[in-house]
């Protein structure tokens, strides 16, 4: 059995060579799927200096900085909601069907947003239309990021699932990479009064197409087979007991919380805040940080393939030191020069790929399969709105009050609990799916 299994790549059972072809097919359906949705999503952070001169009373522009940032902040609380709904249909309906409907309700999210007038034109309305958009956007990206946590691990063959669920983080950078692109590519076009009249809208028209492109994409992929076959999943014997349940929810919560603070500090507002707070060219600032993300998916593949050889514990493990060492360096590198965030945020990003590069399947181990879109879902969105979401305001607001150096406080006390993860968890490389509880 040992030679058959290897010869035909298994995706978590044993499984015929041509099952491992539309594997591939679909992993490549949901990487560019991803891309698309963080795409769009990392459009709100990309022109937040925009919006907030767009819709919200821009007679004070740190007052309509914030408000931008609390409206993203609460796009965040409708994550959970959304993993729970879509994470559901699932458990239900299916991984793939479930893509698609995520996929949609982004795409038209985007659209709306790159349609609403301006606060001079509808006052206060403008600014409940921006809500409501990123609202679905925040229901969407809660139900995809679930799922595809969890259709991509579990399509994975357990002795690589560390390098295949690298691709779900590659597809994310590339996905932000195309974001900051756009940015470089309209804020060369037009004119500083331009953007802030009507060129960030094109952005996100662009997004919502794009989106609505990979719907065919999506159609073309096929069902994860460990979900297919899931009565014959050797870890559902039983439901989880309460003690079960509370130690996946410190688990993920401990190397997830200081994962999503570092991403959305370092990755989605590092431009804007550069722009904002240190008065840097807004196109120098898209620049570094394209420069930075390309250094990043050059580690999200290396780091995946480390975790498949040496584990998950290990890779935690030195995720949560280097999050414990580097926020003040990284926030102390960065000046009003694109050098300097360029150099800064490639720091936190390296530090940062440690985990993303297994955060798919770092995840999907802990939750057995019948709750897994459902759980993981749940837990990343869940974890995505208390520290995440709450990050770019937070630290926005202590910068504005003399107190940045809490925010990099925050962060490291972050790390320690990713250590203690890293000493909670079991070891899961190259354990089948089917066979994983998440004690």
């Amino acid at each position: 059995m040992a030679n058959t299994h290897a010869i035909t790549g298994v995706v978590g059972l044993d499984t015929p060579v041509t099952d491992r072809q539309k594997a591939i097919r679909s992993l490549r359906a949901a990487a560019v799927g991803n891309l698309l949705e963080w795409f769009d999503w990392t459009l709100y952070g990309t022109f937040a200096v925009y919006l907030a001169a767009n819709f919200f009373d821009k007679t004070n522009s740190t007052s309509a900085l914030l408000s931008v940032l609390a409206v993203f902040a609460v796009g965040f609380i409708a994550r959970p909601i959304g993993g729970i709904v879509f994470g559901r249909f699932g458990d239900r309906i299916g991984r793939k069907n479930t893509l698609i409907l995520t996929m949609l309700t982004m795409a038209l999210a985007s659209l709306m947003i790159a349609l609403i007038p301006s606060y001079e034109s509808i006052g206060i309305w403008a600014s409940v239309l921006l809500l409501t958009a990123r609202l679905l956007q925040g229901l969407a990206h809660g139900g995809e990021s679930g799922v595809s946590y969890a259709y991509v691990a579990e399509i994975s063959p357990p002795q690589h699932r560390g390098l295949w669920a690298s691709s779900v983080f590659v597809s994310v950078t590339l996905g932000v990479m195309a974001a900051t692109m756009l940015g470089i590519i309209l804020t060369s076009a037009f004119s500083t009064e331009e953007m802030m009249s009507y060129g960030w809208r094109i952005g996100f028209a662009i997004g919502g197409l794009l989106g609505i492109f990979a719907l065919y994409m999506r159609r073309a992929a096929h069902e994860s087979p460990v979900y297919s076959n899931k009565a014959a999943s050797k870890a559902d014997a039983r439901p989880l007991t309460g003690q079960e349940k509370l130690q996946i929810l410190l688990k993920v919560v401990f190397f997830s919380s200081s994962s999503n603070v570092a991403y959305y500090t370092w990755v989605t507002f590092a431009p804007s805040m550069a722009i904002s707070a240190h008065g840097m060219d807004a196109n120098g600032a898209f620049t570094a940080s394209l420069c930075a993300q390309i250094i990043t998916l050059l580690l999200l593949p290396l780091f995946g393939h480390l975790a498949d050889r040496f584990g998950r514990k290990p890779m935690v493990f030195l995720y949560g030191i280097g999050i414990m060492l580097a926020p003040f360096p990284v926030s102390a590198i960065l000046t009003s020069e694109p050098w300097s965030l360029f150099v800064s945020q490639g720091i936190g990003l390296a530090i940062w790929a440690l985990i993303a590069s297994i955060y798919p399947a770092l995840i999907a181990e802990q939750i057995p399969t019948q709750q897994r879109a459902l759980g993981v879902g749940f837990l990343s969105s869940l974890s995505v709105a208390i520290f995440g979401g709450t990050a770019p305001y937070l630290n926005t607001w202590l910068s504005s009050i003399g107190l940045s150096w809490v925010f990099s406080v925050y962060i490291m006390f972050l790390g320690l609990l990713a250590v203690i993860a890293a000493m909670m968890i079991r070891e899961t490389k190259g354990v089948p799916l089917n066979e994983i509880r998440g004690e």
